[in-house]
Parts: structure tokens; C-alpha cells; sequence
């Protein structure tokens, strides 16, 4: 939540407190009058406005919303979450590695110290010894230089062996940490629904994808794709089965979207898929392919086995201009979803011509 430091760890301490049931509850009840779907996130968001007071700037963004009757879509509580909410589980992470990290370096840094302090040690009892030990010094004075130097060498090799063994066992931690990081870094670009890449990955991905283009010369095309009439599978069959059609369709999404391609959730019900050096012409027949796949399965829900009828999608595609930025080629994109909505549904149009594909 955007908020000063003091009042977010005031919520967090009236979270973990007695009061939090009475929050709960107050959190439950304001999303009830608000018709809000009590998922997990939304959840999360109301539970902070009711911790916070009537003037945080999330209270006053969904007071906002609930007012003019916006539909608050989980599209919409993602970006709430993005803007009020406070750090996500990826800076979390960040943070605990860093920690982990620090403690490694600082034990290799003082097993190092040790080691060099031994080994000048043990450079200056050489040097003694070469001092003393002459063809005229006694005999005993030679043996004890020559156990003075065995304990010096002993003392040395414990002092490395333990230095060996800090960073063998260092080396390890610092792989199991990258591995935790990487997987918590896949965790925060994936989204959790539709197991794609989320909105936040989509657009890392496409800037990357747009500047090697205008640095290659190679093509790009982005397509976006909208499930048809989804909000009747939400208002007919409930929200669940409304995410099991989000689950279908993505999973269609993705068997076409095998690297360089990036499929992506987009937010809600719509789909991105960004397919390096391709152009336009190519991105509508793989585009044409997975709306036929989609449109002819066959879904039934899951807990009643009833038929849900027919899932389509529409979609539209553009390639990237010389130069275009990347906020102009989306919307290109975007004015090309709509034309395949405004001409009936079920269809893929190219922003380049426009030519479409659509069903018989």
C-alpha cells in the first residue's frame, strides 16, 4: 500500500492482533455489499482498506470505484494490487537472499583473514628458522626449530582446510539461493490462473523483443487474443467455471507458444502472444489455428458435467513498423481485436490489411 512506513506497520500490527478477526470480518462484509468476488487478492485489497482509515489512497481509489459502479474485474484488482499494495513476494525474496548472501561473504571474508594471518605466520617462522638453522647450531636448537615448523604447517593446513571447506560449503549455499531466487523470480512473472507468463512478464518480454528488432531489422508481430462472451460464462455457470475456461484457453495458447514466442496472460480474459521474427502473414495462420482448436472443443463443467457450449476467441495482430514504439504497436494490436469483435466474434484480423480469418 502506498502509504508512509509508520501507518503500514500499524496495518500489519493490527493484522497479526487481537482485532484481525474483526477485520476479517469487516473486510468479508464490505466486499459483499460491494457484489466483489471474494478471491484471495481481492481478499488481500479489502483487508487493507478496512486496516487503513477512509483517506489512504486505496480507500479512496475503490470508494471511487464502488461509487460510479465500476466493475472491479480481477483485471482491475491486479492493477490495485501493482499500485497499493505493499512489496511483493519477488522483493521479499530479494531481501532474504541478500541477507543469506551476506552472512556467506562474511564468514569466507573472516575464514580468508584467518588464513592470511597464518600464513604470514608461518613465513615468518620460516624465515627464523632459515636464520638459526646453520651447520653450526646445536643440535637441539635444530629440533626445536624443526617442531616449531611442524606446528606452524599443521596450523597452516588446519587454517586452509577450514577456509577450503568454508567456500566449498559457501559455493553451495550461494547455488541453492540463486535456484530459491530464480524459482521466486518464475513465481512472480507467472500467473497463478492460467500458469503464462503474467502482465508484468508480458511487458518485459515485448520491450526486449521490440529492441532487438529495431537493432536486428528482424520482424515482430504481436497478437492479442479476447475469450468471447466471457463474462456469460461468469453470470451462467459462476466464477469457477469461468476460470476453468481461462485455464482451457490458455493452455491451447501455450502449446503455440514455444520459445523465441511468448504467451501471455494479459489481465482478465484476454490473451498476448509475442512472436519474434514473424511476420504478420505467418502470425495470422498460427493466430487462425489455435481459434479453430479452441472453438472446437467440447467443454463441460467439471463438477455437474454439464455442456458449456462453445468457447471462442477473437483476436487481432500486428507487425512491428520500423521504429514503432512499443505502446503504438500494442495498440495497433488492441484496433485489431476490436475489428474482429465489431465484425462478430470468432475471427483473428491482421492490422496490416486488414484481412481476417474467420469461422464458416
Amino acid at each position: 500500500m502506498v502509504m508512509a512506513g509508520d501507518k503500514a506497520m500499524g496495518i500489519e500490527i493490527a493484522l497479526r492482533g487481537p482485532a484481525s478477526y474483526q477485520l476479517a470480518q469487516a473486510a468479508l462484509a464490505a466486499m459483499q455489499a460491494a457484489g466483489v468476488w471474494p478471491t484471495p487478492l481481492n481478499f488481500e485489497l479489502w483487508l487493507h482498506v478496512a486496516a487503513a482509515d477512509a483517506e489512504s489512497p486505496l480507500s479512496r481509489e475503490i470508494d471511487a470505484l464502488t461509487r460510479t459502479g465500476e466493475a472491479i474485474t480481477e483485471a482491475k484488482s491486479e492493477e490495485l494490487a501493482a499500485r497499493f499494495l505493499p512489496r511483493g513476494r519477488l522483493d521479499e525474496e530479494v531481501r532474504d537472499v541478500g541477507q543469506h548472501l551476506d552472512v556467506q561473504l562474511t564468514r569466507v571474508a573472516e575464514a580468508i583473514t584467518a588464513a592470511q594471518k597464518t600464513n604470514a605466520d608461518y613465513g615468518r617462522t620460516l624465515a627464523g628458522a632459515t636464520r638459526e638453522m646453520t651447520p653450526e647450531a646445536p643440535v637441539a636448537e635444530v629440533k626445536r626449530m624443526i617442531a616449531t615448523l611442524a606446528t606452524a604447517t599443521r596450523k597452516v593446513q588446519r587454517d586452509n582446510d577450514t577456509l577450503e571447506k568454508r567456500l566449498s560449503t559457501s559455493t553451495q549455499e550461494v547455488q541453492r539461493l540463486r535456484e530459491h531466487l530464480e524459482s521466486a523470480r518464475r513465481d512472480a512473472m507467472t500467473d497463478a490462473l492460467s500458469n503464462l507468463p503474467n502482465r508484468k512478464a508480458f511487458d518485459q518480454g515485448l520491450a526486449r523483443a521490440c529492441e532487438e528488432a529495431e537493432a536486428s531489422g528482424a520482424p515482430l508481430t504481436l497478437a492479442v487474443l479476447d475469450i468471447d462472451h466471457f463474462k456469460r460464462f461468469n453470470d451462467t455457470w459462476g466464477h469457477q467455471t469461468g476460470d476453468q475456461v481461462i485455464r482451457f484457453v490458455a493452455s491451447i495458447i501455450k502449446k503455440s507458444g514455444d520459445p523465441p514466442r511468448l504467451p501471455a496472460r494479459y489481465g482478465g480474459e484476454e490473451f498476448a502472444l509475442v512472436l519474434p521474427g514473424e511476420r504478420a502473414e505467418a502470425a495470422l495462420a498460427i493466430l487462425d489455428a489455435v481459434r479453430v482448436e479452441i472453438s472446437s472443443r467440447a467443454l463441460k463443467r467439471r463438477s455437474t458435467d454439464e455442456d458449456l457450449g462453445a468457447v471462442t476467441v477473437s483476436a487481432g495482430i500486428a507487425e512491428r513498423r520500423r521504429g514503432e514504439s512499443l505502446a503504438a504497436l500494442v495498440e495497433r494490436a488492441d484496433a485489431a481485436l476490436y475489428e474482429s469483435k465489431r465484425n462478430g466474434r470468432n475471427r483473428v484480423t491482421n492490422a496490416e490489411a486488414p484481412r481476417q480469418s474467420e469461422a464458416a
